[in-house]
Parts: structure tokens; C-alpha cells; sequence
């Protein structure tokens, strides 16, 4: 797996298991959710482009650094919308679009039914959004309609993550990047991350049964 990038931080650590309890409430949850977002977003973009520029301080000129790349976020709805508020506190002036698939629960394929993305794909960093890296069918199908829509460098960012996700994102697509906060042991007969949190959606936005 020498695409993915585990982020091993400890308070990205102290986040996880707030969003693992079964008992953390829904509010709570999206609120740890977007901070943890924001420490991911530091993570995944530790190797921009930079490009040197002058700057005047209050006492005098000197020399600074400003990014030299541009942004795109993808989240995959409904639950990728959780981590898009604390990646656009640090990179506010990233672009988001979005893409809508949802797992069908009996043959686990994706499904598509939503797509709007910003134009100039290939000149941008895109990052693909999905708090649950499972199966990997919906992550493989949003990495192709991306590249069918010309972007080039893609780099999926997910909060906890399957081996079998992992290995089918790299089979399919093996110059994205994966970052994920923890690779979980496996999945179970439905599809689902064990440990895992659940339903990453239905506890964010309170739809749970």
C-alpha cells in the first residue's frame, strides 16, 4: 500500500475515538468532524507548490511565499459535505464540487446521480472527500468520472479506511493518493468498516434508525 498516507497525529487520534462512540450525538459529531477535517487539511497538503514572493511588514521588506497551486474539493454526498467546512478553513480559496453516488446495499455497486464541478480540472489539485473508504466502488467511480472530465492529479482523502478499499482504489487507479486516518481490519458481510463509526452520513446529519 505505498500509496496511502496515514495521518498519525494525536489529536486527529483524540478525534476518531469521539467519532467512533456510538453515544456522541449528532451535533457533536459534525463538529468533531469539521475540526478533524481542518488537521487532515494540514496533513494532505504538507508538499505544495510553493513560489517566492516579496512582502512589507510593518518595519520593512523582505521575502515571504505564497501557494502556487490551485484547489478543487469533490465530496462525495451526502457524508464527503462533513469534511468540507474545515478543509476550506485552511485553503479558503479552494473551488468545490460535487458528486453524488450512493451504494446500492444489495450488490454494493455505486450509483451515481449528482455531478457539478468547477472547470480547469487539470490545472488543479483535486481532492476527493468521503469520510469512509469501504468497498472502494464509490471511490473508484468518482476518480473515473474525474478523470473523464480531464483532471489529473487526484488525491482521496478519507477518515478511516478498509484494506479492501484500499487495494481495489490502488488497483483501479494507481497514481491517486490515499490519506486516511486509520486503516481499519476489515469489512463485514454488508459492506460496513469494523470497527469503523457507522453510517458516517446518518450519524452526521441524525437519519440513523
Amino acid at each position: 500500500m505505498k500509496n496511502l498516507t496515514i495521518i498519525n497525529h494525536p489529536l486527529v487520534k483524540r478525534d476518531l475515538t469521539l467519532l467512533r462512540d456510538k453515544r456522541t450525538p449528532s451535533n457533536i459529531f459534525r463538529a468533531v468532524l469539521r475540526r478533524t477535517a481542518s488537521l487532515m487539511a494540514y496533513e494532505v497538503t504538507r508538499d505544495l507548490r510553493l513560489k517566492e514572493t516579496a512582502v512589507t511588514t510593518p518595519l520593512e521588506r523582505t521575502r515571504g511565499a505564497i501557494v502556487d497551486e490551485k484547489f478543487i474539493l469533490v465530496p462525495i454526498l451526502r457524508a464527503g459535505l462533513g469534511l468540507v467546512g474545515g478543509f476550506v478553513e485552511v485553503i479558503p480559496e479552494a473551488r468545490v464540487g460535487h458528486i453524488g453516488l450512493y451504494r446500492n446495499e444489495e450488490t454494493l455497486r455505486p450509483v451515481d446521480y449528482y455531478l457539478k464541478l468547477p472547470r480547469k480540472l487539470g490545472r488543479s489539485l483535486v481532492y476527493i472527500l468521503d469520510p469512509m473508504l469501504a468497498t472502494g466502488g464509490s471511490a473508484v467511480a468518482a476518480v473515473s468520472v474525474l478523470k473523464a472530465k480531464g483532471a489529473r492529479n487526484i488525491r482521496f482523502v478519507s477518515l478511516v479506511a478498509a484494506p479492501e478499499g484500499v487495494r481495489r482504489l490502488a488497483r483501479h487507479h494507481p497514481g491517486v493518493r490515499i490519506y486516511t486516518c486509520a486503516l481499519d481490519r476489515r469489512l463485514n458481510a454488508k459492506g460496513y468498516i469494523l470497527p469503523g463509526l457507522g453510517d458516517a452520513g446518518d450519524r452526521m446529519f441524525g437519519t440513523a434508525e
